[in-house]
């Protein structure tokens, strides 16, 4: 395969198989390649990889293409919590933290969710060779699931000290373990338990997007289904109760009005100030009569609101808007998630994976 090779899609090496095999039907050629995934907080697992020309073709076969639930549990009554990703990095913890005094509020639990990914493959992975699960590779599986149920467990204790101490409200907490891909088991799982919100940190600006398909969190918001809040690293906020001045970004779609309720839903515990933007390198008038228009809206809708409305404009509109963030002490931006296609995903960024990268101001993406 002389041709420019692209990654159309990162798996766990049975799944990668299965797509291997679907595309070859279909006459594209595929290689797999593996990515070690022994610190899931980067996207990774195996990747498929085809001829950048076949890309097109690729993407519409993927875009049908479902895998079953291979985690299926019991079918059992959902109790109203907060999914929180953890890898045990300093921002999982500030997560869980967040986590809980956002549980407390809303009455609800949280669940504290690692995933793992067991097998190491050699470097490049031709479909031909057989695989061999050595002595060595098995010994280094059970050694890291033994490290990180340790780790878990420190997790937990820590969290329930906090608890005891009064430093924490008290929750109940749920532990639970996923081997797979971090964000196909982190989307998989809250698909079938719904929770009401999603936490997880981010490394924020300045981190790189090392591949196509952007790190955990970025792939986790442009795709679930259910209400994500992410935050930066260094994000200076400990609760959502901290979150005074909102931004929540509007397109003037019917969208964005079902984002709101939800979102409104989530904060009702807490009072703040809204401001209604809009993003545009051109403004027109247009943009001014809708913008009047969504006023009136949100007026009648939520009287007792403090909000207000601005344009923001400028030829690299993410800029613009963290100059707005730090102009008006912006704790939160709320925007309204899409469904995309991989295609879109691939080669055009949201607006919310850019401010992933690009801004150390927390977001929370809610579908629309």
């Amino acid at each position: 395969m002389d041709d420019k090779l692209v990654t159309v899609a990162i798996h766990t090496y049975d799944r990668a198989i299965i797509i291997k095999g679907i595309l070859e039907t279909e006459g594209i050629e595929v290689c797999l390649h593996n990515v070690n995934l022994i610190q899931p907080v980067i996207s990774a697992g195996v990747r498929v990889r085809i001829k950048e020309a076949d890309l097109p073709a690729a993407l519409r076969i993927l875009e049908n293409l479902n895998f079953p639930d291979e985690t299926a549990e019991p079918e059992t009554p959902i109790s109203p919590y907060v999914l929180v990703p953890v890898d045990f990095s300093a921002y999982s913890l500030k997560a869980a933290r967040m986590a809980i005094k956002f549980a407390a509020d809303l009455k609800a639990g949280v669940t504290l969710l690692h995933t793992y990914y067991s097998p190491i493959y050699a470097g490049g992975l031709p479909i031909s060779d057989a695989f061999v699960f050595d002595e060595h590779n098995e010994q280094a599986m059970h050694k890291q699931i033994e490290q990180m149920h340790k780790q878990m467990e420190a997790l937990e204790t820590q969290l329930k000290a906090d608890m005891a101490a009064n430093t924490l409200p008290a929750v109940e907490l749920t532990i639970k373990f996923r081997e797979g891909v971090p964000e196909e088991q982190i989307l998989t799982y809250s698909k079938k338990r719904p929770p009401r919100l999603i936490i997880m940190g981010t490394h924020g600006e300045g981190s790189k997007e090392d591949d196509l398909m952007g790190s955990v969190a970025a792939d986790v918001v442009e795709r679930s289904r259910v209400p994500v809040f992410a935050f930066p690293a260094n994000m200076p906020l400990i609760s959502l109760s901290d979150c005074k001045q909102i931004g929540f970004v509007t397109h003037f779609d019917q969208r964005d009005l079902v984002a709101f309720e939800s979102f409104m839903q989530l904060m009702k515990p807490y009072r703040f100030k809204v401001y209604f933007l809009h993003l545009t390198a051109e403004p027109d008038a247009w943009d001014e009569i809708k913008l009047n228009g969504i006023k009136a809206y949100f007026s009648h809708q939520y009287p007792n609101m403090e909000s207000a409305y601005c344009m923001i404009k400028g030829d690299n509109l993410i800029d613009s808007l963290n100059e707005f963030i730090q102009e008006r002490h912006i704790d939160l931006v709320a925007l309204t998630a899409q469904k995309r296609s991989i295609f879109s995903r691939l080669f055009n960024p949201s607006l919310a994976k850019k401010m992933l990268f690009h801004s150390h101001t927390p977001i929370m993406v809610i579908r629309g």
